[in-house]
């Protein structure tokens, strides 16, 4: 099994990223809640596989593109930028967001399932 390095960090791009898919799903108001709440989350540990299902998301092929250029970096012992989280309600049957990141786990994924992803995760919580 390949060794899977990360960033201590995620970078800005990924905060662009999740701000841009959290704008199609809640109020700007929100977003820039999250946003900041991001930006001071730690950084944990948790299963590939337990991110795909708590998401409720398919796995994308491993000949995505993004899929493909993640699984050539891990390869190439480039750092993954850890994935951004928004915790699921289940009490209200909604998913655990990937924010940012979607490819990256499911790049670990294929590389295998029970590997951990570095991750930040936020509450929906105002």
């Amino acid at each position: 099994m390949k060794k899977i390095k990360w960033l201590l960090a995620p970078e800005e791009q990924d905060f662009q990223g999740a701000k841009s898919f959290l704008e199609l799903i809640a109020t700007p108001e929100i977003v820039e809640k999250l946003i900041i709440k991001f930006s001071t989350a730690d950084v944990f540990e948790v299963k590939a596989k337990d991110v795909i299902r708590a998401a409720d998301l398919d796995l994308l092929p491993a000949n995505n593109f993004h899929v493909a250029r993640d699984l050539k970096k891990v390869a190439d012992k480039t750092p993954l930028s850890p994935i951004l989280l928004v915790r699921g309600i289940a009490t209200e049957c909604v998913p655990l967001i990937i924010a940012d990141g979607y490819h990256r786990a499911c790049a670990v994924y294929f590389l295998n399932e029970n590997a951990d992803i570095k991750a930040r995760m936020v509450e929906w919580s105002n």
